[in-house]
């Protein structure tokens, strides 16, 4: 019984080196990416219900990486966009060793855990759900963890925010209130964040012009999920996208 013991301790170990084991850069795979895409695993939203219903984690995601991916992010959140923690475990399980975000609504320091433990490389911090210094001590712990956090911000009120340093910042084209979303607001904050910050457009990209413009706006990421997960391929969608780049 106590070489069963030892085994089991021994491959907890095992399990604790892996949970904080470096994981691989979304930041840096961004300024070395050609698309700078994020492609996204999102099956649903509350705005428009199911996207993909039947989309599998262990599929879509392996299939954006063949297809060009710079990065990905898969929705976490189950009740409002269907997803869950054990979609970013079946992607790795699948084979995807892009860097990983985290996508979810964070509050509180136990999901920057469970973010880890899935196999995630960064995490979301949207400024519109914390305050600065719930924001600053969550960005401080996630880096503690081994994650890189993408700091969202939506409104010139919250560029503020980027004083934290995060590791990217974010700009999200779609107002989380009301979900209507312009690009514009992507090209008004650009110039205001901080010149040397790793900047990422997200929501209502469907153009390869429009990521055109936005990188000479001087952004290095583009956040993209509905556009591909409505098609019937998502990863071919992706491609044919990066192909028009």
């Amino acid at each position: 019984m106590q070489d069963i013991l030892h085994e089991i301790i021994a491959h907890k170990h095992e399990e604790m080196e892996r949970l904080f084991a470096p994981k691989p850069s979304l930041r840096q795979a961004l300024l070395q990416s050609n698309s700078g895409i994020i492609a996204e695993f999102k099956r649903r939203s509350p705005s428009k219900g199911w996207i993909k219903q039947e989309g599998r984690a262990d599929i879509i995601p392996l299939s954006y990486q063949q297809n060009g991916a710079a990065a990905l992010s898969i929705l976490t959140d189950e009740h409002y966009f269907g997803g869950s923690d054990d979609f970013i475990r079946e992607a790795r399980k699948s084979g995807v060793t892009l860097p990983v975000l985290y996508k979810n609504f964070v509050i509180n320091e136990a999901q920057l855990y469970a973010a880890a433990l899935c196999g995630a490389s960064a995490v979301l911090l949207i400024a519109a759900c914390l305050t600065k210094a719930q924001c600053q001590q969550l960005l401080n712990k996630a880096h503690d963890l081994g994650l890189e956090v993408l700091l969202e911000m939506h409104s010139e009120q919250e560029l503020e925010y980027a004083e934290l340093q995060p590791d990217l910042c974010g700009i999200n084209n779609r107002n989380l209130g009301s979900f209507v979303t312009d690009v514009e607001n992507s090209f008004r904050l650009a110039e205001k964040l901080p010149k040397d910050a790793v900047k990422v457009s997200e929501s209502g990209i469907s153009n390869p012009d429009t990521v055109k413009a936005l990188r000479q706006a001087g952004f290095n990421g583009f956040l993209i999920g509905e556009n591909f997960m409505k098609t019937a391929d998502p990863g071919l969608a992706l491609n044919e996208f990066i192909s028009k780049l």
